[in-house]
């Protein structure tokens, strides 16, 4: 393999800052050329510019530039380092990197977790860090020994010349005196040890011995806590209020106004709780006052009547469908959703005379450092946000409009004191940003031989990029492209002569946001329910319908494949129990799945998923175990339970209990095959949502013969 760096471009920088610091590796990225160039003596080198530290004392540590939140890049990313630092696994430490611009996404150009993107975008350059500073450590040690470079080797967490071993501890010093190499050379794949090896999650000991801190966890002293009192309609305000009552709580310290409502400022949780129960408040219900879901869904269902903007387009559709004899025409609907993560929504802000400090869980370090520097008339620089872990995000962490942080800073600014906002369950579920609800109407032409000749597919529901700083790049003549992924670009439709994706982006005022693998999340549904009742009216099998229609999608049909033979699909199953099958492209991984389904008084029963995946070059195979069983159980909470409605302009839905989510004894089993292969990694931690849903449907037609076009799945309709 050539794998020499091209330095030039993304030069590295050492640093010996401190003495007895220790070897210190950051990575300026192409965003930040001017640094680069002028990388001057390392005492000059910024402090977050840090990517691996290897201290004197031996210890390495690995800074994340993105958010770990339960999807594994805790232990993904620093095995990319490991595997060309040859260090011992065992003394690699692992911190969240502050907010700075050295730390934006490769890809992005801000500093941020999401898309499933994370360990594909930093494969490069982590791995690039861990060989820029074994060069260094070899040279130091080669020096010590009076030896050629070439001839001595790391190993294990030491450098070996000859006869003379050095630890990594000893040499850092001396490393980080040396001058930056003009190259290094990373290892050639078949010469890999850890890529590829399934890896136990480093942050796992942490967690679950309670060391490990999330944004709930945050105190100090002085910090009060806080609620909100919010709109319980979209775009409402407060018209006045009352806060003699929650003054008088015991605890209460403050109630302001802000922004979003009014918050009670309290000692603890409680005192705020119940003195925020106490506010009496007259609200401006707002312009979305009387909307609901079921009066959106009429409305929704009349615009899916009608062309929408032209996402792809092949062939004449009309003419094709208009002199077909074999027309199916179906009509699809998914719920708006909410994430729902098991840590609700917090953050603790302390504001100084001329800087400010941030803790919290996010996914978007850059837009909410740059909203919070705005709120104060703050630098973006006067701002540190520490990241903590998360507790699961899903996309509610990565706002657009920094909505939870923006509160919290407006509540500390308007309290004068450090403050951590704090929302209930309810508030989180009741008050949040949601998964856009849709519908869909698709018409489809069979041929002779029952295979789609004219397909017509219009989408009607809300763009989640409309209004956000990604409209420019995202939204295009009228189509945002996350809301037709998985449709538009599908291998279905490119084997299908006349094709139209049309999109209706109505905007009836719903605060929504990405969720969980996106516009696939519900597209990859439609699609792959889509294509059964095609095999059905066809005369078909599910599995060789879909095998004829994927002859020219090698990496769809294999990974199919292999989810069909390890599952055993056609062989006899026990009693009252059938298979449904999907595959579904997301966030460059190919995941298919086939679900064991069974059904007892009407409700719905997944014994077993047999899943595959075919992610390109597989990093951590345990982690993308873990990834799949999640996804898995993610999406089958939205396939059989998960809903949101809306009326009087209200969310009805509170907590677990009226928002279902998966519970213990609803998660099937699921085995994981992972497709052998040496393409550029894709995503892991939300392509395995998609399939899920559209898998058991498919089972539950064969069961019961009866169709089920919307989510979740409910028999008793």
């Amino acid at each position: 393999m050539k794998a020499n760096i091209d330095l030039s471009r993304r030069k590295f920088l050492q640093s010996s800052a401190v003495v007895g610091a220790g070897l210190i590796i950051g990575i300026p990225l192409s965003l930040h050329k001017a640094l680069a160039a002028d990388a001057p003596a390392a005492a000059k080198l910024p402090a977050p510019n840090v990517f691996l530290k290897i201290g004197s004392d031996n210890r390495i540590t690995v800074l994340l530039a993105h958010s770990e939140m339960g999807q594994g890049i805790w232990t993904t990313l620093p095995m990319l380092i490991a595997e060309e630092l040859e260090c011992d696994w065992q003394q690699i430490e692992v911190q969240h990197a502050p907010a700075a611009p050295v730390y934006a996404h490769t890809v992005w150009g801000v500093q941020g977790t999401g898309g499933s993107t994370t360990t594909w975008s930093e494969f490069d350059r982590y791995r690039q860090a861990g060989a820029m500073a074994k060069a260094l450590l070899i040279s130091a040690a080669a020096q010590k020994s009076n030896m050629k470079a070439s001839d001595c080797k790391a190993e294990n967490g030491k450098v070996i010349c000859g006869k003379k071993s050095f630890t990594f501890g000893e040499l850092a010093d001396a490393a980080a005196k040396l001058p930056t190499p003009t190259e290094v050379r990373l290892k050639d794949p078949k010469n890999w040890t850890r890529i590829g090896k399934p890896t136990k999650r480093l942050d796992t000991p942490e967690k679950i011995t309670g060391k490990a801190k999330f944004g709930i966890d945050i105190q100090f002293d002085g910090l009060l806590t806080a609620l909100v009192a919010r709109s319980p309609t979209f775009g409402g305000k407060v018209k006045s209020f009352d806060a003699s009552a929650a003054k008088k709580v015991k605890g209460v310290r403050q109630v302001v106004q802000v922004p979003s409502g009014v918050a009670v400022v309290a000692d603890h949780y409680w005192a705020a709780k119940q003195g925020r129960d106490a506010l009496k408040i007259e609200w401006d219900r707002g312009p979305n006052a009387s909307i609901s879901t079921d009066e959106l869904r009429k409305q929704f269902q009349a615009l899916s009547k009608k062309h929408g903007a032209t996402a792809q387009l092949a062939g004449d559709v009309e003419k094709a469908l208009s002199e077909s004899k074999d027309v199916l025409e179906m009509e699809y609907h998914v719920p708006y959703l909410a994430h729902a993560p098991m840590e609700p929504l917090n953050c603790a802000v302390k504001i100084g005379k001329d800087s400010c400090e941030i803790w919290t869980g996010t996914q978007f370090q850059t837009i909410d450092q740059a909203t919070a520097a705005k709120i104060l008339g703050l630098k973006p620089e006067q701002v540190t946000l520490h990241t903590t872990f998360l507790g699961g995000g899903f996309g509610r962490r990565a706002n657009p409009v920094a909505d939870f942080v923006a509160e919290a800073v407006h509540v500390a600014k308007a309290a004068n004191a450090p403050v951590k906002t704090v929302w209930s369950r309810e508030d989180d579920i009741h008050g949040g940003y949601y998964r856009p609800m849709y519908v869909q109407r698709i018409r489809v032409a069979l041929d002779k031989s029952g295979l789609p000749q004219a397909w017509d597919h219009q989408l009607v529901g809300q763009s989640i990029l409309t209004g956000t700083p990604f409209e420019s790049s995202a939204v295009k003549d009228g189509v945002d492209h996350s809301s037709v992924e998985g449709i538009a670009g599908s291998p279905y439709l490119k084997a299908v002569p006349h094709h139209r994706v049309g999109l209706h982006s109505p905007n009836p005022g719903v605060t929504v946001l990405w969720w969980r693998s996106v516009g696939h999340s519900y597209n990859g549904f439609i699609m792959e329910s889509v294509i059964d009742e095609l095999a059905k009216k066809a005369g078909k099998d599910p599995l060789a319908y879909r095998r004829a229609l994927l002859s020219n999608s090698p990496r769809h049909l294999a990974t199919l494949n292999l989810a069909a033979e390890k599952a055993g699909y056609g062989k006899k199953l026990p009693k009252g129990r059938a298979h449904g099958i999907a595959v579904h492209e997301s966030f460059g991984s190919f995941v298919a799945q086939i679900a064991e389904v069974s059904v007892e008084n009407k409700q719905i029963k997944v014994h077993k998923v047999t899943c595959a995946i075919d992610c390109g070059i597989a990093v951590n195979p345990e982690g993308i175990q873990a990834q799949m069983e999640s996804g898995v159980a993610y999406g089958l909470a939205a396939a059989l339970h998960s809903k949101l409605t809306i009326k009087n302009g209200e969310v009805q839905q509170s907590n677990f209990h009226d928002y279902v989510v998966l519970k213990l004894n609803d998660m099937p089993v699921v085995e994981t095959f992972i497709v052998d292969s040496k393409e550029k990694s894709g995503g892991v931690g939300e392509p395995g949502t998609p399939p899920i849903a559209p898998a058991v449907a498919n089972a539950v037609a064969v069961l019961t013969g009866k169709r089920l076009r919307e989510l979740p799945l409910n028999l008793s309709a």
